[in-house]
Formats: structure tokens, sequence, C-alpha cells
């Protein structure tokens, strides 16, 4: 059986990359928010607010998270490249999770603030050279540095993950 947690698989970063890989996650990047929009597009707010696993968040929850999570991830891509080897501060996405606009708000206000970050961040992606790439942030819940080449490497998976959830479920419940 598939763990519903992780319907693409666990994210694993192999410490290597190259051009053809990075243009590869720019480009997922570049296709998250339009993914996702198309893995929730015609779901009503019953559908919005199933969870995609028994105790897991709901898809309500999963589109807003990933901007949250994303916003937080350009903010950290920014820090590595104007800071030298910030500490960043993690947040509690669990707890984010929980609060009044990520259970109740409508989706498209998160999908539209998605775009607009996604444009963002893939502007500052194409401009890196290999010094920015190689910077980094020290990630206290992981006790060491992630390169901004790391960092681009999680998020592009961390977009997939989630539209799979979503995609998942759908293909689930038979919902078209």
């Amino acid at each position: 059986m598939t763990d519903l947690r992780y319907p693409i698989g666990e994210f694993a970063w192999d410490g290597v990359m190259t051009d053809a890989r990075r243009a590869a996650c720019v480009a997922r990047i570049a296709a998250a928010p339009g993914r996702l929009r198309a893995a929730v597009a015609g779901l009503n707010d019953r559908q919005l607010d199933t969870p995609y696993r028994p105790a897991g968040w709901t898809v309500r929850q999963v589109v807003h998270h990933v901007p949250d999570s994303h916003l937080n991830a350009y903010t950290r891509m920014r820090l590595a490249l104007t800071e030298d080897t910030p500490t960043i501060k993690p947040y509690d996405e669990a707890r984010w999770a929980e609060l009044r606009d990520a259970r109740s708000a409508p989706i498209e206000v998160s999908l539209a603030l998605l775009d607009a970050l996604h444009v963002r961040w893939v502007s500052l992606l194409h401009g890196l050279g290999p010094i920015e790439r190689a910077r980094g942030v020290r990630h206290p819940e992981h006790g060491r540095v992630m390169s901004v080449d790391e960092l681009l490497a999680l998020y592009a998976w961390h977009g997939e993950h989630h539209t799979a959830h979503v995609t998942a479920l759908r293909a689930r419940m038979g919902w078209s």
C-alpha cells in the first residue's frame, strides 16, 4: 500500500545539482501554481474540506499551506543571498494549518498568492550564479546548513508532493 503521506515518495537530497537538474527544478517551481490550480479545479466546498488522508489536512488546508511554505522558502533563499549563513526561523506548519484562514478562507486567495509569488521566485532563480547557489541558511531543525541549491530541490519536490495529495485523493474518491 502506498503511504498516503508521501504519494511521490519522501524528499531525498544527494548533494548533487547539475545544470540540467537545476533547470528542471526551476521549471517544476514555475509549474507548481498551475498544477495545484488544476488539481483543485471544480472541487466544491465539501470536497475541499475533505482530508487527503485519515488524520491529515483537508484539501483546503493543503492549498493554503503551499503558499505559506513557499513564501517562507522564498524568504529563506533571499536571506541566504543577502546575509552570511543566517539561521532561519522555523515555523509550526501544523499550527499554521489550524488557523481560521487556513481552515475556511476561499482557496482562490492562496492560489493567486502562489501565482504571484512563483513569478517573483522564478525570476530570482534564473539570475543566480554558482556562488549564489552555493550560499546557504542554517536550519535549526535540521542542525546544518542548507544551500540554495538544496532548497531549490526541496521546494521543487514540495509543490509536487502537495499537488499529489490532492490528485491522489481525487482518484481514490472518483472525483473527476
